[in-house]
């Protein structure tokens, strides 16, 4: 046995256990909160915060300027095919691992299911470099550990612990660890040869950790606080085996019961058809079959509150679940170029879109950090320009503004991809003082920012753009008619289009709804954790499904209300989390108690004391501020935007949406479900979205 390679492993165990013995200060009893802090939750409280922040500070250095410079080279010299065929022959070679861990569960279908996948694959498979087991057999991997072992043999966890190179670990990970070391087969051979090829599957297989160290700390405030809290949940979804194929199939199975339960129970269309002819006075286009806006009447001058309002594009076979999971269909709003792999994220020949896309900066006030923004121009740069705002609290590495950004792109239009200004990086670079949520105050931040931009890549490319077209979605739609109004008055951007896809009509409203299913969450602790695990991982199997299958499709979500309100939350809170972290300027390598804090804190609670001017204004006048009726006026006279919405948006109500119509007209669009965000991927969306902004030929073609 090789004995050196058990050194860095037995050293790290040995420094964890030296920590443990740190007599270290009296720990506070639990703070009560009104939300579920996630990482106390998984893994309890964190008794080295200190230390661990400072060595989490360290590795993302070290990252930064010794590792992932390595996994760059390394993706640029291997093509894709042959990183997954290294990494698929270093899984099979961790079968002994996968053996123990199993044996210690008492998991014995699991033992045989494994061996059956090590013996197909080491021999079809020519020595686990494919996965016959797999695409033949249907025999699904597992994910095992030895630490999974050791939990089943009620071993304790132990307290979290960051270590040099390793982000996030437990004393009960760090012992499976040091089990696992005499499992691995080459550390029985001794040869320089040996000691490339383990360097080189060390490389390859540590690369893969990128993407998630990137996503770590481009997207959020506090990188060591949600670090944690993957790492927990991750460790309960394991130690638990709800990663199990299982767990998602028979959800899916569950589901689509359910679906053609509901089908058989419900008529085939909400509406007739036949019934609605067509008005010439409110269709809006071609790509709209011209239904009516409401069943009785054609003016929108009178009173509506006892009309029907009914849609002007009805999504057939939508098969709505409930609101909030009809929500969440958003995520299938995707492109079929698959942009998201190891290789693409590294490697430096990959051309595909989203390597396109470049990073530049701005300063917007002095003494504040810069601010970044992504953009791609066309080949011709005086084209026109698409500028996109994304949902609350979404930065520049949003999923929908990238393919919003490829549907603008292959349209013909260059694009500008801002963050949220509800984010934590715009708040960054902002006057100190500046807490966003005032939609007036917000917007002249931003059309500065945007301004600049614009201004920018004009003097950079020595182009004008020809023409711009502004679109947002959610917060970032409801900035976008804020704009619009605030344009019209004062034409800076010489914006000639403004694309509004599901805004609150009115801000408060919307808090309420949000924070009303988070206070439904929070009353429901019982077995939370085991909830917040299994959705979890019914979207991590999700999402690598959808990588590993080219014909993936999925029309509904396997998720009840419940879970989709679990997750919703989870998203919203953290967006939330991220903005008070750094309004408050904590350090991200120093002990912090913000969160005891920001888990006390509602979006009401929010609005009430960063929104409210100085504790003079009254909340009904907060509220005519954050609504659409403060720009009823722009709605009402002016032609050159376009609102898309659906009836069973739960983040607005019927009489906003029938204010909404009698405001915007036929400049608004209504879907008959999809809830908020959720008809994204629909070809009915996209063929009305192209309708819009389909440019011109020029009359010499």
């Amino acid at each position: 046995m090789n004995f050196k390679n058990t050194i860095a492993p037995l050293t790290v165990l040995l420094f964890s256990l030296l920590i443990l013995r740190v007599d270290a200060k009296t720990i506070p009893a639990p703070v009560v909160t009104k939300y579920p802090d996630y990482a106390k939750e998984f893994i309890g409280r964190d008794k080295f915060e200190t230390f661990n922040r400072k060595m989490f500070s360290f590795n993302r250095k070290l990252n930064k300027y010794a590792l992932k410079p390595v996994h760059i080279v390394w993706a640029s010299i291997m093509p894709k095919y042959g990183m997954d065929r290294i990494q698929s022959a270093y899984t099979n070679i961790e079968y002994p691992k996968r053996l123990v861990s199993t044996l210690l569960q008492r998991d014995f279908k699991a033992s045989g299911h494994e061996t059956l996948r090590f013996l197909t694959n080491t021999t079809i498979g020519l020595g686990g470099l494919y996965d016959p087991a797999k695409s033949i057999f249907k025999l699904e991997p597992l994910k095992e550990d030895v630490a999974q072992g050791l939990a089943k043999c009620k071993i304790k966890q132990g307290p979290y612990l960051v270590l040099p190179f390793i982000n996030s670990t437990t004393p009960r990970a760090l012992l499976g660890s040091l089990i696992e070391c005499p499992l691995d087969a080459s550390m029985y051979i001794g040869s320089p040869i040996t000691a490339l090829v383990k360097a080189g599957l060390i490389v390859n297989r540590t690369s893969y950790a990128q993407p998630f160290i990137k996503l770590v700390e481009s997207n959020f405030a506090d990188p060591y606080d949600i670090a944690k809290k993957i790492y927990g949940l991750e460790r309960y979804i394991k130690d638990n085996n709800l990663d199990r194929k299982e767990v998602l199939q028979s959800a899916l199975r569950e589901y689509a019961k359910l679906i053609e339960d509901k089908k058989r129970q419900e008529p085939v269309d909400v509406v007739d058809k036949k019934e609605l002819e067509p008005r010439s006075n409110l269709i809006v286009d071609d790509s709209i079959r011209g239904y009516a806006w409401f069943d009785t009447i054609d003016k929108t001058d009178v009173d509506l509150a006892d009309k029907k309002l009914v849609p002007d594009v009805i999504l057939k076979d939508f098969n709505p679940q409930c609101p909030v999971t009809d929500a969440m269909r958003t995520a299938l709003f995707s492109e079929d170029e698959k942009y998201k792999s190891i290789w693409s994220e590294l490697s430096l020949w990959n051309r595909n879109f989203s390597k396109k896309v470049k990073t530049s900066d701005i300063n917007l006030a002095q003494d504040r950090e810069d601010y970044n923004f992504k953009y791609i121009m066309q080949k011709d740069k005086n084209s026109p320009l698409a500028i996109l705002y994304p949902s609350i609290g979404e930065g520049i590495t949003s999923h929908h503004s990238l393919v919003f950004a490829k549907i603008f792109y292959d349209a013909g239009y260059s694009v500008l991809i801002l963050g949220s200004h509800f984010n934590w990086e715009f708040v960054k670079s902002m006057p100190k003082g500046y807490a966003p949520g005032i939609p007036m105050v917000d917007v002249a931040y931003l059309r500065d920012a945007t301004n600049k931009m614009v201004k920018k890549l004009e003097d950079k490319y020595d182009c004008k753009f020809s023409d711009k077209v502004v679109l947002g979605t959610s917060f970032g739609a409801f900035a976008t008619l804020f704009l619009a109004d605030m344009e019209s008055r004062e034409n800076t951007l010489n914006i000639s289009k403004y694309i509004s896809i599901n805004p609150p009509v009115e801000l408060l409203y919307a808090v309420n709804v949000i924070d009303k299913n988070n206070d439904t969450v929070s009353q429901s602790l019982a077995d939370i954790k085991n909830r917040v695990a299994i959705s979890a991982s019914k979207i991590i199997q999700l999402y690598e499904q959808r990588n590993d299958k080219d014909d993936f499709k999925l029309d509904s979500l396997p998720f009840s209300q419940d879970e989709a309100k679990l997750i919703t939350c989870f998203v919203l809170r953290q967006k939330l989390s991220d903005l008070i972290f750094t309004l408050n300027e904590v350090s991200q390598s120093k002990k912090t108690d913000i969160y005891d804090t920001i888990n006390n804190v509602s979006y009401y609670d929010y609005a009430k004391k960063y929104m409210l001017d100085s504790g003079s204004e009254t909340v009904e006048l907060l509220n005519q501020k954050t609504s659409l009726y403060y720009i009823s006026n722009f709605l009402k006279n002016n032609r050159n935007y376009k609102i898309l919405h659906a009836l069973d948006d739960y983040l607005v109500n019927d009489k906003q949406l029938k204010d909404l119509r009698q405001f915007a007209g036929s400049n608004l669009v209504l879907f008959d479900r999809g809830s908020h965000l959720g008809y994204l991927y629909r070809k009915e969306f996209k063929d009305i979205l192209l309708n819009e902004i389909r440019l011109k030929k020029s009359t010499s073609e």
